[in-house]
């Protein structure tokens, strides 16, 4: 199993946007250092809480500060922009990361982006979808091009010059596309049906409980063979909440902490589930009334914590239960307590993931 890292990422109401930034710099980098395969980075405009408005921009700052860790996306939420800019942007970053980079992508998830956006009672699922196949089209073909769609139209027919490469739109480094990630967060998500009718990567939330995060598999792999494709598992990256400590009673106190950095998370999630009416998709059980749900029983269904052995125990768990998954992405926290969350980082690549990866060896054999 592979160890990635994904952040929203999501900070104190309280904390400065410049030293949080840093920190989020950094925790790539030691990610980068410690042999986490991939960092996936959010997406949102209009939240000081959720404070990176272009992933790529992010990543860009970290292609020289990094060495072997892939930068994704997490996602583009591609109904806010023409496709062209995303298609422009996204293939300049994949030459400038020479190749480091996974395109996730999807239809936008938060309330206020939409407002600011005008896309709140627009079918953003449509809109995603064509605009990627516009994309890739752009990628795939030579111009001039001629691509009618619903929401965006693109025709370049005056002012491309084969003789002088005008009207041309870059292509990436990997062909034909970089890989693409789709992202879900509800149970039997019409964006896995999707994802999986395209061989797209699927990446489950890790703000879902795990009787939801069950249903992400069966969807992508129905869609899968729907469409004559074979569904590997080794694709699925399936994002949770995890600290480490050096004992159990530890681990516990730090995630149970009120308004520390995994309580907040999740109180300010509950916060949108509940002034958004959307609380359904993300009980603790499945059948609990919504109406009954509460933050910390969103945290305690999510969260993974422990000691290196409880925390790998935990995962080979989870695991059996929901079924083969290839990366586990290591989702991020505010770090209020920076020695506390680098550590945590730390052992979770150097003492739990060896303990998962021996014991599934083991298994196999």
């Amino acid at each position: 199993m592979q160890l990635g890292y994904f952040m929203m990422p999501l900070h104190h109401i309280d904390r400065d946007y410049h030293e949080t930034l840093d920190e989020d710099i950094e925790a790539v980098v030691l990610a980068d250092e410690l042999g986490y395969s991939e960092a996936w980075v959010g997406e949102h405009y209009s939240s000081k809480v959720e404070q990176i408005t272009s992933p790529l921009i992010f990543h860009a700052n970290l292609i020289a500060r990094t060495k072997q860790i892939k930068l994704a996306t997490g996602v583009m939420n591609l109904p806010q922009y023409h496709p062209a800019v995303t298609a422009g942007q996204a293939a300049m970053f994949d030459h400038l990361s020479n190749g480091r980079f996974i395109m996730g992508v999807g239809p936008g998830g938060l309330l206020s982006d939409f407002e600011l956006f005008g896309t709140m009672d627009k079918d953003r699922m449509e809109m995603m979808k064509e605009s990627l196949d516009q994309m890739l089209t752009m990628w795939n073909t030579e111009p001039p091009y001629h691509i009618q769609g619903k929401y965006w139209t693109i025709d370049m027919k005056e002012w491309t010059h084969h003789d002088i490469k005008l009207g041309y739109v870059p292509k990436p480094l990997q062909l034909p596309h970089p890989p693409i990630g789709i992202s879900a967060m509800s149970p039997h998500s019409s964006s896995l049906t999707f994802a999986g009718s395209r061989g797209y990567l699927p990446v489950s939330a890790n703000f879902i409980s795990t009787w939801s995060l069950k249903t992400h598999w069966p969807t992508y792999a129905a869609a899968a063979t729907a469409a004559g494709r074979v569904a590997n598992p080794e694709d699925w990256h399936v994002a949770r909440s995890v600290y480490v400590a050096s004992t159990d009673v530890e681990a516990e106190r730090f995630v149970k902490a009120e308004n520390g950095a995994y309580d907040y998370y999740y109180r300010y999630l509950f916060a949108i589930f509940d002034r958004s009416n959307y609380r359904a998709p993300f009980v603790a059980q499945a059948g609990d009334d919504p109406a009954q749900l509460q933050p910390e029983a969103l945290r305690d269904a999510c969260v993974i914590h422990g000691s290196p052995d409880t925390v790998a125990r935990k995962l080979l768990e989870l695991r059996e239960e929901i079924g083969h998954f290839g990366t586990l992405l290591y989702a991020a926290h505010d770090w209020q307590q920076k020695s506390d969350m680098r550590n945590s980082m730390r052992l979770m690549a150097q003492e739990v993931m060896p303990r998962v990866n021996q014991a599934l060896r083991a298994k196999a054999a």
